[in-house]
């Protein structure tokens, strides 16, 4: 049976490990030794993943080493502020699950991937509408997994694709991530219009611009356009800024409500890449003379220079324009 190691007992690496040992040998990493001791003991994770049973045969370890070992794939289910420190010590075809942007350098994390790895490096992004909670309990889901090497994203589609996860493939990397990164910051505009109760008719336009933005900003990177009206763009985009689940769009609600940024990170006891990403999607949007009306609104109430209502009030009153 072909191993494949996860890196990160985090909600999706939890989840995923717990899907694919259905067909391949799995291991899981945890960062830290008592979470690994107490995940091998209570087969549970109820801290990012609670009502959950991993299956006993997922193996735990806490050294990265021997989660590795014998290994055919790696995949990284760290946030990507731990990229950095993990992807060097991996010298086996890779595919990484985290979306945004490293903050301080604003790097993708194919551009992380290259400084650690190398630009030989066999290595691609999944991505996709995928609740952690959901794929573990085995409901269906469908992604895309991103790698500038066709054959490695074919392959390991193919590796990974079983069960109720359906796996696409895709060599336009930078769509994928792209796609992954900014729909979290439209998430949190979609949270902070349902908390100022602003309908259903509201929610609908924020995401279909939401989207058309993204779609700018991809294309302007290199990404092609239908990659981000495919699952790993408008797919993964309805779904974070309209799910129960979704953290992200969780911050924009309680953000509604008035509660201050920190207070609300703090509560949320999970990352919200979105906050992290929308700095530096502001960022490339300007480099790149790319207008994001909605994305800058986000940042603005993020760095505290707006209130919520005022973002909104701002976006409503903008000229008339063509759409595209």
């Amino acid at each position: 049976m072909t191993r494949v190691a996860v890196l990160g007992a985090g909600a999706w690496g939890t989840a995923i490990a717990a899907v694919l040992c259905a067909r391949l040998e799995v291991a899981l990493w945890a960062r830290d030794a008592a979470q690994a001791a107490a995940l091998a003991k209570t087969r549970r994770n109820e801290r990012y993943l609670p009502g959950i049973a991993l299956p006993g045969k997922v193996s735990i370890h806490s050294s990265l080493e021997e989660s590795v070992k014998g290994t055919a794939l790696v995949l990284a289910a760290t946030p990507v502020a731990g990229l950095r420190e993990v992807l060097p010590k991996v010298k086996l075809p890779l595919v990484w699950l985290c979306k945004g942007f490293e903050e301080g350098t604003g790097l993708m994390p194919h551009e992380i991937a290259a400084q650690t790895m190398g630009p030989q490096a066999r290595c691609g992004a999944l991505s996709g509408p995928s609740f952690a909670a959901e794929v573990a309990r085995g409901l269906p889901c469908a992604l895309t997994l991103a790698s500038r090497d066709a054959g490695f994203a074919r392959d390991t589609a193919a590796l990974l694709h079983g069960g109720r996860m359906r796996i696409y493939y895709s060599t336009d990397l930078v769509g994928v991530e792209i796609g992954g990164a900014v729909k979290n910051v439209m998430a949190i505009a979609a949270g902070i219009s349902d908390g100022l109760g602003l309908g259903l008719n509201a929610r609908a336009a924020l995401i279909t611009r939401g989207l058309a933005e993204m779609a700018r900003l991809g294309v302007a990177l290199g990404g092609a356009a239908e990659t981000l009206f495919g699952l790993a763009g408008a797919g993964d985009l309805i779904l974070t800024a309209t799910g129960e689940l979704s953290r992200n769009r969780r911050v924009g609600l309680e953000l509604a409500q008035g509660r201050a940024l920190k207070d609300v990170l703090e509560h949320l006891g999970h990352v919200a890449e979105g906050v992290r990403s929308a700095k530096e999607v502001a960022r490339l949007a300007k480099a790149k003379g790319v207008d994001m009306p909605v994305s800058d609104a986000v940042n603005a109430v993020l760095d505290g220079k707006l209130a919520p209502a005022k973002a909104v009030e701002l976006l409503l009153s903008r000229d008339p324009k063509k759409e595209r």
